[in-house]
């Protein structure tokens, strides 16, 4: 797949304990995501942060928080973004998603040999 000089980035923000029918949303969000051909999907896993309740959730040393920020970051052309929208308006409850204009430098993979 290649991809423009320009696209977008879309940035999803949940909870690690955020849930779908047993399955972790992350999860649900990546699979969703390499199901309609997207280019890519990262899940970055929060050490501290709060949302719109204002409850601050935190790992610690002594106490690691049950529901730690989760960010789901996909890069694609708005085209292809777009496919994900439903799914997401109707998957997520709670949180927040963003999308931003991109340049993409390289986006490639090893090719084996």
């Amino acid at each position: 797949m290649r991809l423009p000089d320009e696209g977008l980035l879309l940035r999803i923000y949940v909870g690690e304990m955020d849930a779908r029918q047993g399955k972790p949303l992350y999860e649900q969000i990546v699979l969703k995501a390499k199901e309609l051909n997207l280019a890519g999907a990262t899940v970055l896993r929060g050490i501290m942060g709060f949302g719109a309740s204002s409850r601050v959730h935190a790992a610690k040393m002594l106490r690691l928080s049950d529901d730690l920020p989760v960010v789901i970051e996909v890069v694609d052309t708005e085209a292809n973004l777009e496919k994900l929208l439903p799914f997401l308006d109707e998957n997520v409850e709670e949180g927040l998603i963003t999308m931003e204009k991109v340049r993409i430098i390289k986006y490639r993979h090893k090719v084996d040999s």
